[in-house]
């Protein structure tokens, strides 16, 4: 069977929205969800609430297209408001972030992690050791490693000092390659 892919530009999608065009609602989310979901998905273990956030996402996007500054960047605005959600969700769970603050004089013990050894295991063995780190941890390193934000801003968002992120993501980091160490002594 033969597919036929339109091409439509974001903008004009977005324009049609904001003129009631139901059918433009339904091509951005078929041709976005998919991202935000997965974007989602990897600081949420419970796929129900991930599915949540991505529901709850679009329908704060969709009622609020007017504010879309670029409307060539539907995708990016989107993913942000899941994100943010997400993190104020976690946030209303209370038990996702501590700011390690007085802790930070303590220094953890340096391992040399080799960035190469991560790249060198499977796909499925990171993933698994990424979801089973702590919410705080792999939200760190979710929003840093996927969603490319620096870590000044994960600070801020989370409402932590740029100190604390950097300390739980190299934690989180270490966490990764104890599993990944482990996974390889015991043959998996």
């Amino acid at each position: 069977m033969l597919e036929v892919k339109l091409s439509i530009n974001e903008s004009d999608l977005v324009t049609r929205c904001i003129a009631g065009e139901e059918r433009a609602y339904s091509i951005l989310y078929s041709k976005y969800a998919a991202s935000v979901y997965n974007s989602v998905s990897r600081m949420l273990t419970n796929s129900a609430e991930a599915e949540d956030m991505l529901q709850e996402a679009f329908c704060v996007a969709f009622e609020q297209l007017d504010r879309l500054q670029n409307q060539d960047n539907f995708e990016g605005w989107v993913k942000r408001i899941a994100i943010n959600r997400t993190v104020s969700f976690l946030r209303k769970k209370k038990h996702v972030f501590k700011d390690d603050y007085f802790y930070e004089a303590i220094v953890d013990e340096e391992h040399d992690i080799s960035e190469e050894f991560l790249f060198q295991r499977q796909v499925d063995d990171v993933k698994k050791a990424i979801e089973a780190l702590p919410e705080g941890y792999r939200t760190i390193v979710s929003l840093y490693l996927f969603e490319e934000i620096p870590q000044e801003e994960i600070a801020h968002m989370l409402g932590l000092s740029y100190s604390t992120v950097r300390t739980q993501y190299h934690r989180a980091k270490k966490k990764i390659y104890l599993s990944l160490i482990d996974k390889q002594d015991y043959g998996r």
